[in-house]
């Protein structure tokens, strides 16, 4: 019976895998809106109110239900399992286009509209259900009237002082407090429990009082409620004796608390005895969840959050005092309302297609699973031959266009229930794809890209990706995961492109372009560095950046990793923080922060401000070092080392380091073991098997480390098999026949004990044979022979010693050595482009001929000669590198009409390949070079000769010259141009009939059959008319500042671009003459060129400074303004041409400037500044005698006289001091009249005219109604009248001192 159970299952499990393998297609429901937009949709529910909602009275009761789908759905409600028809009912309202209920609850009471809500939202494709609203009213009832009985108890028995507070929706918060509104203190003696009940193990005297006063506050409606007083009354006439602990709650040796997994458990034990006993707690067989429990209540209440099924069990709380102890066992169960394991999922399926919805939950007791289609029952639904329910599950099968609907799957049990929706939608759609089309990726190099290609169909699209019309596969170069997103690990420049991915299925093709763009990473090229400046001087830091110049970064400077301070003295550049007037508070570490919109970089200088004549420092050493090290808790693998910190000789410890001594194994030598807090002085080591140790300890601070301490007692450890294996395992071909096993050797310290081998073993990669084994010691490789060619290994090396085998080693591959290749690349062919490109293509060859990996190819190719003229020597050849998946490559930078040679051989890590022969090819005409050496000679008034050479390169046969010119006038404007075609064998041209003292320019290109070449060009000058020479009159010191100058041809010669220079020949300046004044010098030349770029450059003599220039306007002289008395100047006159590069040049000019005379006038020995003096002293004297005989006359004002009349201070306040009239006080702080004296002690009387609480009532235990509520809210009493000082008392405020307790 049961084998044939067990068949059944396996069958069902069998037809369930493949029925699962079938529904792998089912598509999910995608996540943009612009897609849902178009397509049908049963309702989902977006929005409800929660299963318990509990309202508030006051206010209007709102249930919300949200949903959407397409067509938009409609609304309905039930209330306690029936319709609720919202229309005949006035006070509801449902939202336009929502399900959401308002109900208007003035004039009617809440509690009739009280119940269980469900809203259902449906339209022409299914129904779907929100969760049951359970709607309660909150509730803050008062507390029920009750007479009070004084409690009497003789001292050292226990007590227990009911609360008992009203029952309220949701319960209240209970606390204890006297009359005066003070929380009532509790300790281990006295406390608050679980309850409300107020416990005490033993009372004492001073437990007696009449105001012990419960309070609840209800939290939904912010009110509080009070409990009369409570009278207690310690009687000392018959105390109780000391006694050991029992249980006052719970009571007995045992009680049962039941919690909900996910829930917070709080258990209790409240003890009696005397003295007052203390409570400790464990779990039975077992330890308390660490991290989720704590202790409350004085150890009273153990609190453990987010209950597990690991929780339940029996807890024991001890209570113990000297008397003896007692314990409780509380017995915890934990049970579990529903919860998803597998919530149903939303599904979109293609006609004739299947799938599964999935309802998986658990709760303790198990709940109870139900599915419903469309709110119906599903047992109570149409039935539908594509559905079945198998093992909880609703599997459907060929489903058809129209059976879409909403299934609701519900799990329920005592605690509790879950309801999901999920619907079914059958669709027909051809692929969309939702990534927007011609995206642009952009990346840095060497980072991650992923290029997204997200579509939508049913059935479910297939994707294809190309790059630039190639087809992409998944391989080393792209990765092509399973939601069609493909990822490139490392991007390179050489990915960028534009990709494509078409998305097909039954119903059609859609294609999305996207492109890729791989940028330069931003780097820091100049740091910021490190600054020690002074204080009131200027710090300056600078961060150089180099970034890809299609990204634009920004620079943020940061102080100690916060913002820079809000002050104009920090000043950020493009490239730098200057900081002026540095402070003190300004020390700190500045970052650097060069940031794009891919990438960023930063860097970190500190900034040290030292004053300007610094201060004697405290003089800092290194600390001494530690004293009286000790071992401690010796274990096996671990001991406690404690020891002594020495002086710190001004200087706070950092921190200890502790090192150690391998005397077994590396004698003498000192290994740093750990660090610890420059705080504490004892830390736990683990230790290593098999090793003799010896500790010392350095103590560091800021100066440095101290001196080692003395070494502790020796401590050895026993020995153990290794734990680790030999690291840095490889296999290495050496040679075709043989492979090479290398690692790196344990280390004494890692042995963990004597006869330390290596069991060596190797094995043919995917060959059924065995594993070769060979053990040996004190080596770090062994050579494997007699191995085929370049063939995968299998290699493990493994440590032994005496006490057994190390862990199972990792199995590590490696391939024999490589030969050379044996084959040439074949059918080689060279297509020449033009006469600099040609395009080689061989085809590969085979792998099994490369006898190792293929590395790729080697293209050789040489200039054999040129086909014009016989080359001096042959050149080298140049070589290119291809991958080994290329079988065609261009060559570029060839020259025209030449006779070339190229080979190709291919190579793998052991060498190249034998060479395929040898191709000969020919490249065709192209444009000739420049011509050769361009110049200008036999310069005359009128006439001049252009000589030149050939071109280097004739790159053809040369058929001519195309020579042209053209005047340039004095505003640097180009007249009309003339052309002259001339022969190849030309190499000069005399230019007559030309006009005197104008510059020229001139062009010239050589020409073969394919075109003409680049042009050279040059400048000159016919020689000036002497009669013509005028130098112009201009007034010294007259010179004017340069206009701009125009941008004018330079006298250059171009090769091609950009153009190289070549000054005119001639010397253009004669003599140089100065005069010099107090402030400035005027200069004047002779000159015979052009003015058009004349300037004066000056600099002080013996100085680093660069030369200033001034421009000169066409003259001959100019002044220069501005120069120090006393100093000495370099001076010169040069020409310039348009690159602003000097052409001519004066010899250097030394200038001495005089000294200033001194025209100071000494004021002091002026007649009138004396006299002004004396007149200044006589009339003080004057004013002081005046003041004498008035002071020593005595008289009174006539103010002064009233004063003396009316002596009344109420009537006329009087300054003390100087008799005036005083002013009267009426601000509201009431100080003392101005004038009048206060009493001896400084103390100033107050008005009486402040309102206190107990002014306005009989008492101050008044603040409540009969019902217990809060009468009003006062502030304290404010100062009253003292015959000492301004002493006050204040009473506090009801409501803020149950605020501040709750």
């Amino acid at each position: 019976m049961d084998r044939k159970r067990s068949c059944t299952l396996c069958g069902g499990a069998v037809m369930l895998l493949l029925l699962l393998g079938h529904m792998t297609n089912a598509l999910e429901v995608p996540l943009d809106p612009k897609v849902l937009e178009g397509l049908p949709q049963p309702p989902t529910i977006t929005h409800q109110s929660p299963k318990d909602y509990i309202i508030d009275p006051r206010e209007n009761i709102i249930i919300h239900c949200e949903a959407k789908g397409k067509p938009h759905p409609s609304f309905s409600w039930t209330r306690n399992g029936t319709h609720f028809d919202v229309e005949k009912d006035s006070k509801v309202i449902m939202k336009p286009n929502s399900g959401t209920l308002v109900i208007d609850i003035s004039g009617e009471k809440a509690e009739a509209y009280e119940g269980v809500y469900q809203c259902i939202a449906r339209n022409e494709h299914g129904s779907a259900l929100s969760n049951n609203i359970v709607i309660r009213q909150s509730r803050s009832p008062l507390w029920s009237k009750e007479k009070v009985e004084p409690i009497t108890v003789q001292r050292g028995m226990s007590l227990v002082l009911q609360c008992r507070p009203p029952a309220g929706l949701p319960p209240p918060i209970v606390f204890w407090m006297d009359n005066n509104f003070q929380r009532l203190p509790q300790n281990s003696r006295v406390s608050q429990a679980l309850n409300g009940d107020l416990y005490f193990s033993n009372v004492l005297m001073d437990d007696n009082r009449n105001d012990y006063i419960c309070y609840a506050r209800f939290p939904h409606t912010q009110t509080i409620q009070q409990k009369q007083p409570i009278t207690v009354n310690v009687l000392d006439n018959s105390p109780s004796g000391e006694r050991a602990p029992t249980f006052m709650q719970p009571p007995g040796m045992h009680s049962t608390s039941m919690v909900l997994k996910g829930d917070t458990l709080q258990l209790e034990c409240i003890a009696d005895g005397l003295p007052t006993p203390d409570i400790s707690w464990s779990k039975v067989n077992g330890e308390l969840p660490s991290g989720r429990f704590s202790f409350h209540s004085f150890q009273k209440t153990l609190k453990i959050t987010e209950v597990t099924d690991a929780d339940g069990g029996d807890y024991r709380c001890l209570a113990r005092n000297r008397l003896g102890s007692n314990h409780h066992i509380i017995t915890v169960v934990v049970r579990a309302a529903p919860f998803w394991i597998s919530a149903p999922q939303n599904l979109i399926l293609a006609p004739k297609e299947s799938g599964m919805l999935t309802c998986r939950a658990d709760g303790n007791p198990k709940p109870t699973v139900t599915w419903s289609v469309n709110g119906i029952p599903i047992e109570n639904s149409h039935k539908d031959p594509s559905r079945k329910i198998e093992n909880g599950n609703i599997i459907l099968s060929a489903v058809q266009t129209g059976s879409s609907a909403v299934y609701q799957c519900n799990a329920s049990n005592e605690y509790g229930y879950l309801l999901g929706n999920a619907f079914v939608s059958v669709l027909a759609e051809p692929p969309r794809v939702l990534t927007p089309p011609n995206h642009v990726y952009s990346v840095i190099t060497n980072s991650r890209a992923l290029l997204d290609c997200a579509s939508f169909g049913s059935p479910l699209p297939k994707i294809t990706w190309f790059k630039n019309g190639q087809s992409v596969v998944d391989g080393d170069l792209y990765i092509i995961h399973k939601n069609n997103t493909i990822e490139i690990n490392v991007a390179r420049p050489l990915h960028s492109g534009k990709y494509t991915c078409i998305a097909s299925n039954s119903l059609g093709n859609k294609e999305n372009h996207v492109y890729l763009e791989v940028k330069e990473p931003t780097r820091i090229l100049r740091q910021p560095e490190y600054k020690v400046v002074q204080r009131n001087s200027v710090a300056e830091f600078e961060c150089k950046v180099k970034h890809d110049p299609t990204l634009i970064p920004s620079m943020i400077w940061l102080k100690d990793n916060m913002e820079l301070p809000d002050d104009s003295r920090f000043e950020v550049g493009s490239d730098s923080l200057t900081i002026r007037d540095v402070r003190e508070d300004d020390e700190g570490n500045y970052t650097c922060i060069r940031n794009t919109t891919l990438d960023q970089d930063s860097a970190s200088a500190m900034l040290t401000v030292v004053e300007a004549t610094p201060t004697p420092p405290i003089i800092m050493e290194q600390p001494d070092p530690p004293t009286d090290l000790e071992l401690t808790d010796q274990r096996e693998h671990s001991v406690r080392l404690t020891w002594t910190p020495g002086y710190e000789n001004n200087s706070p410890i950092q921190l200890f380091l502790i090192q150690y001594e391998d005397s077994l194994h590396k004698p003498g030598v000192w290994v740093n073991m750990t660090e610890v807090s420059g705080t504490r002085t004892t830390v736990n080591l683990e230790l290593s098997p098999y090793v003799y140790y010896s500790f010392r300890v350095l103590a560091l601070n800021e100066v440095g480390l101290s001196q080692p301490s003395a070494p502790s007692r020796q401590y050895r450890t026993s020995p153990a098999q290794p734990d680790v294996n030999p690291s840095d395992v490889e296999v290495i071909g050496t040679s075709p026949d043989s492979l090479t096993i290398t690692w790196r050797e344990l280390t004494g310290l890692e042995s963990n004990g004597p006869g330390l081998q290596y069991n060596v073993s190797w094995r043919q990669k995917d060959v059924d044979q065995q594993w070769n084994s060979l053990s040996l010691a004190n080596v770090s490789q062994y050579v494997v022979t007699g191995t085929p060619t370049f063939t995968p290994y299998e290699v493990t090396v493994q440590a032994v010693n005496d006490y057994g085998p190390g862990p199972t080693p990792e199995v590590v591959l490696g391939y024999s050595g490589e030969d050379l290749p044996t084959m040439a690349p074949e059918n080689v062919k060279v297509s020449v482009q033009n006469g600099t490109m040609a395009v080689v293509s061989w085809d590969a060859v085979p792998l099994s001929t490369v006898q190792g990996r293929l590395n790729g190819y080697k293209v050789s190719y040489w200039k054999l000669r040129s086909l014009h003229k016989q080359d001096p020597e042959p050149k080298k050849p140049q070589e290119f590198i291809f991958q080994e998946n290329e079988t065609e490559s261009l060559l570029l930078g060839l020259h025209p009409y030449s006779q070339y040679n190229l080979n190709i051989r291919a190579f793998n890590g052991k060498g190249d390949g034998p060479s395929s022969p040898n191709q000969i090819f020919e490249t065709p005409e192209g444009v000739p070079g420049p011509p050769a050496d361009l110049k200008v000679e036999n310069l005359n008034l009128d006439s001049l000769v252009v000589k030149w050479a050939p071109p280097v390169e004739y790159n053809g046969h040369l058929t001519g010259y195309l020579f042209k010119y053209q005047p340039i006038n004095t505003t640097d404007e180009l007249g009309p141009l003339k052309e002259l075609l001339l022969a190849a064998n030309e190499t000069s041209i005399t230019l007559d009939n030309l006009k005197h003292s104008t510059r020229y320019k001139f062009y010239l290109n050589a020409k073969t059959v394919k075109g003409y070449g680049p042009t050279v060009t040059e400048e000159g000058v016919t020689i000036m008319d002497e009669a013509l020479i005028r130098h112009p009159a201009v007034e010294a010191g007259k010179g004017s500042a340069p206009p701009t100058p125009p941008p004018t041809p330079p006298v250059t010669q171009f090769l091609q671009p950009p153009f190289h220079k070549a000054p005119p020949a001639g010397r253009m300046f004669g003599s140089v003459n100065s005069s010099v004044e107090e402030n400035h010098a005027v200069i004047s030349w002779e000159y015979s060129g052009p003015d058009r770029n004349v300037y004066v450059e000056y600099v002080v003599d013996n100085s680093k400074d660069p030369w200033k220039t001034e421009y000169v306007n066409g003259t001959r002289t100019y002044q220069i303004r501005g120069l120090k008395p006393g100093m000495s100047y370099r001076v010169r006159v040069v020409a310039k041409d348009h690159s602003d590069a000097t052409v001519h040049s004066t010899e250097e000019l030394l200038i001495t400037v005089p000294a200033m005379t001194s025209k100071q006038v000494d004021i002091a020995t002026q007649g009138w500044f004396i006299g002004l003096m004396c007149a200044i002293a006589l009339l003080i004297l004057v004013l002081l005698i005046v003041c004498f005989i008035k002071r020593n006359k005595g008289g009174k004002y006539p103010v002064k006289e009233k004063e003396d009349a009316h002596q009344d201070p109420e009537i006329q306040p009087m300054k003390e001091d100087d008799g005036t009239f005083g002013e009267y006080s009426d601000t509201e702080d009431h100080k003392p009249l101005k004038g009048s004296r206060t009493p001896s002690n400084g103390t100033v009387k107050k008005d009486d005219s402040d309102d206190s609480l107990v002014d306005y009532g009989e008492g101050g235990d008044g603040q409540f109604n009969e019902d217990g509520s809060f009468i009003g809210q006062y502030s304290g009493k404010k100062e009253k009248d003292t015959a000492e000082g301004n002493e006050s008392s204040e009473a506090p405020s009801p409501v803020n001192a149950m605020n501040s307790f709750v």
